[in-house]
């Protein structure tokens, strides 16, 4: 059966837009997602949508930073329940080695959790067809371009995570640079293997277990 749409009667229509795209996205998968079947759930018609959005990659762009910020949400909210680790020292130094563990957890909770948002997030228009896109563009879709990395909030934690494991003394500062694209490849690689690797489907007792030694093995690193 056709699903219904939601009519939308009065509001921020750029909002109720975006609302739908993460829904579609959310359980279609970003190769789901256009203008028209945003705006017939939304109840409007496709040329209201140009007035927010000039075309598909455009509202793409727009779902990734949304999708990005609550990843990020998901790594803190790692940091604050479970993510203490075994980490000795004084009080300062276990904090930022749990904020780092928190960071790589959540980010491949996210993954597991929300396949179609982490595929869009970090693939979104190439992953289906390869179009290019503009610089700008791609800062929220293709975060591995040429683009300034710091602006890619999952990233910027991962950066603010490990300059506080410098602060504290847990990771010395010789060893600080280039420390995020190690930290960044294993974890994205090890969601990868979750999303779309063999390891897809995993049992849930699995998939925890691998996660934690690939964040326990950048942990041991760092220390």
């Amino acid at each position: 059966m056709v699903e219904r749409s939601r009519p939308y009667h009065h509001g921020d229509l750029r909002a109720a837009l975006v609302a739908e795209g993460l829904e579609i996205s959310r359980h279609q998968g970003p190769s789901a997602l256009s203008l028209r079947e945003v705006t017939r759930r939304a109840g409007v018609s496709p040329a209201a949508a140009y007035r927010h959005f000039r075309d598909r990659h455009a509202l793409m762009v727009a779902l990734s930073g949304e999708i990005q910020a609550r990843m990020v949400q998901r790594m803190r909210s790692r940091t604050r329940h479970g993510c203490s680790g075994d980490e000795d020292g004084d009080d300062e130094a276990g904090a930022a080695l749990a904020r780092l563990r928190g960071v790589g957890l959540g980010y491949i909770d996210f993954a597991i959790e929300e396949p179609g948002w982490f595929e869009l997030a970090f693939f979104g228009e190439r992953a289906r067809d390869g179009a290019e896109a503009g610089a700008a563009d791609d800062a929220a879709l293709d975060p591995a371009g040429e683009v300034e990395l710091q602006d890619v909030p999952p990233f910027a934690e991962l950066l603010a995570a490990l300059d506080e494991c410098v602060r504290t003394g847990v990771l010395p500062a010789h060893r600080r640079d280039g420390a995020e694209l190690s930290c960044w490849s294993a974890v994205h690689g090890c969601a990868e293997l979750m999303v779309h690797g063999p390891l897809r489907g995993a049992p849930c007792e699995v998939a925890s277990t691998v996660a934690q030694r690939v964040v326990d093995d950048i942990i041991a690193g760092i220390r």
